[in-house]
């Protein structure tokens, strides 16, 4: 598609934001700065499991420059010590979650590599960063565990006393007896073990936090990023136990967040402690090493499943034993968004009588889990749509018929699924028959003759997948919009960009709705003298909720706005229409221009709306390449098709579908965080150990739409942030499995690096 530029009202625009940002322009969490600051550094441990037997701060205190050193007492003292969760329903046989405390500095013991101990608060970053070296802790080592398997097994090692077994939360979904009574009548079941790995989201912008403490209000000011600012200050309240209006959330430009951002990390408490002990702010801007080992990792699942057909290849039910690891502490999103997501979308594109989901999450010495690009439903795609794969290989069925012949029909929507979701409208076949065409996929056993004449393996792969959007911390967003005199209006979200093109697409909302020039509309994210109810941007939510309340607040505008200009025009509010910025009337002359609302006083709506869950779907096709003598898997073509409903801005569809994919082949060819399962260190704490995506390694995308418009959302919009993600997991290693099948590889887990396809090759090879 070639949408380089953007139309509004026939005229063509580009992206707002662009320009700003590529000039450094931009302001990140960073380049805040306040008169006085301090700046903090953190020591953090190096084991991954001990009782702290003592430590000592004395030699810190005494390094020049320094200002204050914090411990965990500290923590504890204040009363810091113990996170919000998201996680609010009950689990299997009515169990309530169990939340361990997490001090915000470690306090008795630490629990995973990377735990801040002690905050020193100094003069400057480096003074902070020496005088931490002073610091003596003195440790006892305890035992370790570190693969979840190994947690919930009886006999490991204890992490904390009120979650026994190390199992915080166990979930079910479905019909238990039923998916077996299903599987008993079975002709044939399909059976995979699959390990979704951990991941670290690495966003471009490092974590970092300037936290300031204004004694005459009694008020707090954070500048940090985020991904919505109410969600921000809500967790911030929660740990510290003090109102949420103590709060003040400053954000401006946020470089990446993936989920990542969504969290209110315990440093930025610690540096809260300090602000008010001190009575001046305080600076701290983490290192890459630091976000490494400690901000959020993603992912981390580990699933058996087992999938039920009948002699016709119709799927009669489907059966998942996972297991969610957590890390050592659980975060807000973690549990939740690996629980809900998965749940949701249980029985994937597909019409499947019975279903039966055990989930349990699994407390580790490692860092904590949350919420990652797609937060559960990219994970729940990949298990069902590598079981569709698998069963297609295993009965001779084409893998597109199969999945054509236990799609969910057009005519069955909107589809109560077994385990309780509505879907709204989808065109399954109709999506997968266009991308079957883009992709040539009758074409293929040609193209793979000659790869194998060029001494290659070629396979493709094939993934459809739904995902539910729209879920929110708050049940409503609210949107306000300003009109000033000279007609300039503003726009009020508290949905916070990261990189999402907002500042474009919002006031394209607004100003196709106003029908007024795209220039003469801005929006203000997260303005603090505006606060407004609503949620963060993040599960693919944005154009759903704050977008769909911008057109509404819009629309609220012209009508409230009519009734002023008919004073105006001294006629009745029924006689006037709008259009273009303007209210006219048979019975005048004259007309009246939004600005001149605003010319005695300031004009102003909010509106709010609540918006259930859209879904958005797809199918992602990718053909790939093995060099069989290296293992270098090469994409040598990738195709999308995705009903993400009305499209309200292409180019950052696009965007959106070329970053979603990109992250999920980074994680399919070699993205892992890795820890050593005896000691718990963390063994891929750099880029020099850690695999990233880059430019080569997907070289172009093919991308058609073919949408349905939602019916939940005003707009007709379903969402697109995590479509890219949640499609090209499987999409990917079914093609990489369906190019190593014919030497009898049946299956191999993420990352699919060199290494591990060359010697699967060379295992295979010898055995034949």
């Amino acid at each position: 598609m070639e949408h380089h530029l953007l139309e509004v009202g026939g005229v063509r625009v580009s992206r707002r934001e662009d320009l700003r940002l590529i000039t450094g322009a931009g302001k990140y969490a960073a380049d805040w700065e306040l008169p006085g600051q301090l700046y903090a550094h953190f020591l953090r441990t190096d084991r991954a499991h001990a009782r702290i037997v003592s430590i000592n701060v004395e030699h810190a205190l005494e390094h020049p420059g320094v200002v204050r050193v914090y411990t965990g007492a500290d923590a504890v003292r204040a009363g810091y010590v113990k996170p919000m969760t998201m996680l609010t329903f009950k689990g299997k046989s009515g169990m309530q979650v169990r939340v361990p405390e997490r001090p915000v500095l470690a306090h008795g013991h630490v629990r995973c590599v990377g735990e801040p101990v002690a905050m020193v608060v100094a003069e400057s970053a480096l003074i902070a960063q020496d005088a931490a070296e002073l610091i003596e802790v003195e440790y006892e080592e305890l035992p370790v565990v570190i693969h979840p398997e190994d947690a919930l097994a009886p006999g490991a090692p204890q992490l904390h006393e009120n979650v026994p077994g190390n199992l915080p939360f166990e979930f079910e979904a479905g019909d238990a007896a039923a998916t077996g009574a299903a599987f008993a009548k079975a002709a044939h079941v399909t059976r995979l073990k699959l390990e979704v790995t951990r991941v670290a989201p690495n966003p471009m912008e490092p974590r970092a936090c300037l936290m300031a403490y204004d004694a005459r209000e009694d008020r707090y000011t954070a500048h940090v990023h985020v991904q919505g600012v109410n969600m921000m200050r809500k967790q911030l309240a929660a740990y510290t136990g003090l109102p949420e209006e103590k709060f003040r959330i400053m954000a401006r430009d946020v470089g990446g967040a993936f989920g990542q951002r969504s969290l209110a990390y315990p440093e930025y408490c610690v540096q809260m402690l300090a602000a008010k002990d001190i009575g001046r702010p305080v600076k701290w801007v983490a290192s890459r090493s630091e976000g490494f080992a400690t901000d959020s990792h993603g992912r981390a699942n580990f699933v058996s499943g087992e999938l039920a057909l009948d002699r016709d290849g119709r799927f009669l039910g489907m059966r998942l034993d996972w297991i969610a690891e957590m890390g050592a502490y659980l975060t807000p999103t973690g549990p939740v968004s690996h629980l809900r997501n998965p749940s949701t979308c249980l029985t994937g594109v597909y019409r499947i009588p019975a279903l039966y989901g055990c989930w349990r999450t699994a407390l580790t010495n490692t860092n904590p889990i949350a919420a990652y690009r797609g937060a559960g439903r990219p994970d729940i795609a990949y298990v069902i749509e590598r079981l569709v794969s698998q069963a297609a290989a295993e009965t001779g069925v084409d893998a597109a018929e199969l999945r054509r012949r236990n799609f969910i029909p057009p005519e069955a929507f909107p589809y109560k699924t077994p385990t309780g979701s509505t879907y709204e409208i989808a065109d399954l076949p109709g999506v997968l028959e266009k991308a079957l065409k883009l992709a040539d996929w009758n074409g293929f056993r040609e193209r793979r003759r000659r790869s194998e004449r060029a001494g290659k393996l070629r396979g493709i792969g094939i993934s459809t997948v739904i995902e539910n959007t729209g879920a929110g911390l708050f049940p409503k967003d609210e949107v306000q919009i300003e009109v000033a005199a000279n007609g300039a209006v503003t726009v009020y979200s508290v949905s916070h960009s990261q990189g999402q093109g907002h500042e474009t697409s919002f006031a394209m909302i607004v100003a196709e709705t106003l029908g007024v020039p795209f220039e003469r509309v801005q929006l203000r994210q997260g303005d603090e003298e505006h606060p407004l109810f609503g949620n963060h941007t993040g599960g693919s939510r944005s154009t759903v909720g704050a977008g769909s309340a911008c057109h509404l607040a819009a629309k609220k505008l012209i009508d409230e706005g009519r009734a002023l200009a008919a004073l105006e025009l001294g006629v009745e509010p029924s006689q006037v229409e709008y259009a273009n910025g303007r209210y006219r009337t048979d019975h005048a002359e004259r007309t009246v221009a939004l600005g001149d609302l605003a010319k005695a006083k300031t004009f102003s709506v909010t509106a709010e709306g609540s918006f259930s869950s859209t879904f958005p779907n797809g199918c992602h096709i990718a053909e790939v390449e093995i060099d069989p003598a290296t293992g270098v898997t090469e994409i040598a073509s990738y195709v999308t098709v995705d009903d993400c409903g009305r499209v309200i801005n292409h180019t950052i569809v696009e965007g959106q579908m070329h970053g979603g994919v990109a992250q999920g082949a980074g994680q399919v060819f070699g993205e892992h965080v890795v820890y050593d399962r005896n000691s718990g260190q963390l063994m891929t704490g750099s880029f020099a150990d850690y695999y990233m995506p880059r430019a080569g390694l997907l070289r172009e995308i093919t991308m058609e739409e073919h949408p349905t418009p939602s019916k939940v959302s005003p707009l007709g919009v379903k969402g697109m942030g995590e479509s890219g993600c949640t499609a090209s997991l499987a999409a990917l290693t079914n093609g990489v499995l369906d190019a190593l099948r014919p030497l009898g590889v049946q299956h191999l887990d993420m990352p699919l690096t060199p290494a591990k396809v060359w010697h699967a090759i060379q295992a295979a090879q010898r055995k034949n």
